[in-house]
């Protein structure tokens, strides 16, 4: 089975410390967001995305804060010429770094920092991005974008710019991971694990979601990492469904605790794992363990289908058969891809296609997880379980050595 086997970050590369990695994976995701701007035949893409902005340089800087308020951007040209927008004060997040930057200071002109002014400030930044991108690309006017609003983008147009999807470009770019990036990754999922740990250490009757939820956050700020996408956890009938986030539900024996990490950890990358236990100790009941064998076998079954060449749309059709009382209830995707965030792909079921589902092809380096939610129509208790894997040239090799309930089965 391919699920046996744990990827060794630990062994992915012979580097000589932390320092030789961060230097390798920076040059690495640099270079691949170069090839895609070659690939697509445009000059330059201007990022806003704290994510996209962290793959390509490395910086980071109120990531959360800064994806509701846009005040860094940065624009990567297809040489490798970058230029940094910084937002006030802060153009020492890009020290120690070994790359060659111009560095500018950010203009903001959303209605928070400009008020009423908004307009006229966004003809001085759009005046400014138009000047760099000429000076620059003085032979071209497709400039890429992976988001903005609609005040800059009418401003670029206005002034002979052609923007295109860049967060196209970025998807591309970040799906296949380095050697380098896989140690990093570890170290997030490892500190992941320690909060899952924690978290099992502390499960007993009585305590609140929310208590049990914050043994999470504490490990991954302890460890270095960054901030959690959700709150996804549930007990009891707040497992039927999913996607009830973590409440001041008290905890009662006998009911089952389940989660779904979603933790941005150390070096900004993503750690995704979902398991589902029983609270209080003791046997199952006949029932959850129906729920959770159910839910182990999709999971399984599907990691073992994945190979590095099979399209998406093959794997839709081929993967395993969710029964017909839990197929209303279903997870929104069967896998998707990891990295600093959910990532591309994302695989729709196949009685999704036609609405939902697009097709590519699973390449070697791509890390996913693969996801099972098991809960029927109706009914008051249900099992959330995901496995996040790297695809190598044999198959998918699970990146964490988290637990499954293996007795209940």
């Amino acid at each position: 089975m391919a699920g046996d086997q744990l990827f060794d970050t630990d062994n992915a590369v012979e580097l000589d410390g932390k320092d030789v990695i961060l230097r390798d994976v920076r040059a690495y995701r640099l270079a691949r967001v170069q090839q895609q701007l070659l690939r697509h035949k445009v000059p330059a893409i201007l990022l806003y995305d704290p994510v996209n902005i962290r793959y390509a340089t490395d910086t980071s800087n109120m990531q959360v804060w800064a994806g509701r308020n846009p005040s860094r951007y940065v624009m990567i040209f297809a040489d490798g010429r970058v230029v940094a927008w910084e937002f006030h004060s802060c153009e020492h997040v890009w020290d120690g770094l070994d790359l060659h930057v111009e560095l500018r200071s950010a203009v903001s002109w959303t209605f928070f920092n400009a008020g009423h002014a908004a307009e006229s400030r966004a003809e001085v930044w759009g005046a400014e991005v138009v000047d760099v991108f000429r000076k620059h690309a003085p032979n071209d006017c497709r400039l890429a974008v992976d988001r903005l609003d609609p005040m800059g983008a009418a401003y670029l147009q206005k002034n002979g710019l052609t923007l295109l999807d860049g967060q196209v470009l970025m998807e591309e770019a970040r799906a296949i991971k380095s050697a380098g990036e896989l140690v990093l990754i570890g170290e997030s999922l490892r500190t992941c694990e320690k909060g899952i740990e924690r978290m099992q250490r502390e499960l007993r009757p009585g305590i609140t979601e929310q208590d049990l939820w914050a043994n999470l956050h504490f490990e991954n700020i302890r460890h270095g990492g960054e901030w959690i996408e959700t709150r996804l956890l549930a007990s009891g009938d707040r497992t039927n469904p999913w996607m009830h986030e973590c409440s001041a539900r008290t905890l009662q024996a006998g009911e089952l605790l389940a989660f779904d990490t979603d933790m941005v950890g150390p070096n900004g990358y993503c750690s995704d794992i979902s398991r589902t236990w029983l609270v209080g100790g003791g046997r199952p009941s006949d029932e959850q363990r129906r729920l959770y064998e159910t839910a182990y076998k999709q999971v399984h079954f599907n990691m073992d289908l994945l190979r590095p060449g099979m399209t998406f749309r093959e794997f839709s059709d081929k993967a395993w058969k969710i029964p017909e009382q839990f197929l209303k209830n279903r997870y929104c995707c069967l896998a998707h891809g990891i990295g600093m965030v959910d990532e591309y792909p994302s695989i729709a079921h196949q009685v999704d296609w036609d609405s939902a589902g697009y097709d590519g092809q699973f390449e070697t380096g791509m890390t996913l997880c693969v996801e099972s939610y098991i809960g029927a129509d109706g009914g008051t208790q249900g099992v959330k379980l995901e496995q996040q894997v790297v695809l190598t040239e044999h198959g998918c090799v699970p990146l964490t050595a988290c637990s499954f309930e293996t007795d209940w089965l």
